[in-house]
Order: C-alpha cells, then sequence, then structure tokens
C-alpha cells in the first residue's frame, strides 16, 4: 500500500507540476497576446500621430503659401496711409493747391493710391467697409466716441484710419469713432 500511496503522490506531484507549466504556458500564451495586442495599438497610434503630423504639416504649407507676406502686407499698409496723408497735406496747402501744375501732381499721386490699393486687392487684402455699421470689436477700435441722438448708439460715425483684411485674417483693425447718446449733464448745462 505505501507503494500504491507512493505512486499516487508521486502522480500528484506531476499532475500539480504539469498543470503549474500548463498555467505557466497560458500565462506565457496570455501575455504573447497582450503583447501582440499593446504592440497592435501602438502601431495604430504611431500611424494617428503620423497622419496628424502630415496634416498639419500641409495646414502650415497652406498658411505659409496664403500668408507669407502678412508681415509685409502690414508693413506695406504704413507706405498708404503715408501716401494719403501726403495727398491730404497737398489738398489744404493753400500755395501748393494753387500752383499751375497742382492738378498733375495730384493726379499722379492718386495713380500712384490706385496702384496700390489694386495690388493689394489681387493679392486678397481688402479695405474694411465700417462707416454707419454696428461696432465690431474683432475688426474695429474704438478711438473716440461722439455724442450724436440722431444715430443709434454704437454706431461707426468717423473713420480715422482704414482697416484691412487679408483673406479671411484681419491685417489691422480699422480705427474708428462710435456714436453714443447724449449725456443728461450736457443737456442740463445747456
Amino acid at each position: 500500500m505505501d507503494e500504491f500511496n507512493k505512486d499516487k503522490s508521486v502522480n500528484k506531484e506531476d499532475n500539480k507540476s504539469s498543470s503549474e507549466e500548463d498555467i505557466k504556458e497560458q500565462k506565457k500564451e496570455i501575455s504573447i497576446e497582450e503583447k501582440l495586442k499593446i504592440s497592435e495599438e501602438k502601431l495604430l497610434r504611431s500611424l494617428a500621430d503620423s497622419e496628424n503630423q502630415r496634416r498639419r504639416f500641409e495646414k502650415e504649407i497652406k498658411d505659409a503659401y496664403d500668408f507669407g507676406g502678412f508681415s509685409f502686407a502690414k508693413e506695406m499698409l504704413a507706405v498708404l496711409d503715408n501716401l494719403q496723408r501726403a495727398k491730404k497735406s497737398m489738398q489744404e496747402d493753400r500755395v501748393l493747391s494753387e500752383s499751375k501744375d497742382f492738378d498733375q501732381f495730384f493726379k499722379n499721386f492718386e495713380v500712384v493710391e490706385k496702384d496700390l490699393i489694386s495690388t493689394f486687392e489681387k493679392n486678397k487684402i481688402f479695405k474694411i467697409n465700417c462707416l454707419n455699421k454696428k461696432f465690431d470689436p474683432n475688426f474695429h477700435q474704438a478711438m473716440l466716441e461722439i455724442e450724436d441722438d440722431k444715430v443709434e448708439p454704437g454706431i461707426i460715425v468717423q473713420e480715422i484710419q482704414s482697416g484691412f483684411m487679408f483673406g479671411d485674417r484681419l491685417l489691422r483693425p480699422s480705427f474708428v469713432g462710435i456714436s453714443k447718446k447724449k449725456s443728461e449733464k450736457n443737456d442740463k448745462n445747456k
């Protein structure tokens, strides 16, 4: 009987060791499957990251192409502003405006101004039309308020400096004067 029990116990130990080995193998199999899943997930993430990066680069290239001249255009607005100020100054100068060659000289200034504006428009740079429109802080910068009971408050009644758009981006806001209701203090003082 002892031998029979010994055999049984040896068999049990063999079964235990074989079942432990089976469990270890299953764990190895599970871990291999898990490793495969993890590797697949990493691969998918890498592919998604590279696709996102490709799209981001394409957008940056498109933006660089579309808006590469943004700072140049902004600087050129100063040239247009100076040209318009010079034109206005010439008109207000009595001695110059009474000169016999003034009209021809002034027409030349206007031609240069029109050419510059035309070049802006060909390159998607457009003036913001703002007079008699509702004030929008996305496109306008309020420089002063003008009391006016004839106009609804918040309407642009004066343009101090023109604003411009570069495609769908704001190049420079319009500097404007907006209407406001006359205050009661002014009415009482009168």
